[in-house]
């Protein structure tokens, strides 16, 4: 089964410094990249992200004295978590994950790179107020449902999850294309944000074999 015009496949930041060895690692980050590739031919309309921070990003513990990466500290749009420094511009961490295999994506959005806001989000940088454009990009290709794997489920794919609904989207977040960081319980809070905005969460296995007796769009239990 291939997906329409209306749905889109939404690969987020499947990037070296994520993956297992990498700047920021994420569990098993690894593991999606198979997932992904099993599931980008089956639809006809993928868009890709990229984190791609300058150096001395705001959100890099580095960029703050005596800060440790994964404490928290006040910008001028609220808490943010440090980070390690990660996917700086035109480094092989910020690299997508050279087995990725969609040749047929349409769209690059790279986020996080203004120096003085994080972007977890696809489509809203984390000052709740930038836009990246991929909204109107979508609604101009007559999209109206966007399929979110990629890493990490608790931080950018649950935000752009939440955003894309926000935006008048259907969503829907596909659990075993994506791994967590899990910080501080980070992921339940995720899922639990994720069913209370009606973003459905389903299965690779469960798209492929979609039919017309065979609805893949699992209700969060």
């Amino acid at each position: 089964m291939a997906y329409g015009a209306q749905d889109c496949l939404l690969v987020i930041d499947v990037q070296n410094d994520f993956m297992p060895g990498g700047a920021l690692a994420v569990p098993q980050g690894d593991e999606v990249v198979a997932v992904i590739n099993r599931l980008a031919p089956a639809f006809e309309h993928v868009v890709l992200t990229q984190d791609w921070h300058p150096a001395g990003h705001a959100s890099f513990a580095t960029s703050h004295a005596g800060r440790a990466p994964f404490q928290t500290t006040t910008l001028p749009y609220g808490e943010q978590v440090l980070w390690p420094d990660h996917c700086v511009q035109d480094t092989p961490g910020a690299a997508l994950h050279a087995d990725l295999r969609v040749p047929h994506a349409r769209l690059l959005i790279r986020k996080g790179h203004h120096a003085g806001v994080d972007s977890y989000s696809a489509f809203l940088e984390a000052d709740r107020t930038t836009r990246t454009g991929l909204g109107g990009y979508l609604r101009e290709q007559g999209v109206r449902r966007v399929v979110c794997v990629g890493l990490a489920t608790d931080y950018c794919v649950a935000w752009s999850a939440l955003d894309a609904r926000a935006a008048g989207f259907e969503a829907a977040v596909v659990e075993d294309a994506c791994r967590a960081i899990d910080l501080d319980g980070s992921l339940a809070r995720a899922w639990q944000e994720l069913a209370a905005a009606g973003v459905q969460r389903t299965t690779s296995a469960a798209l492929l074999a979609g039919s017309a007796n065979h609805n893949p769009w699992l209700p969060e239990s």
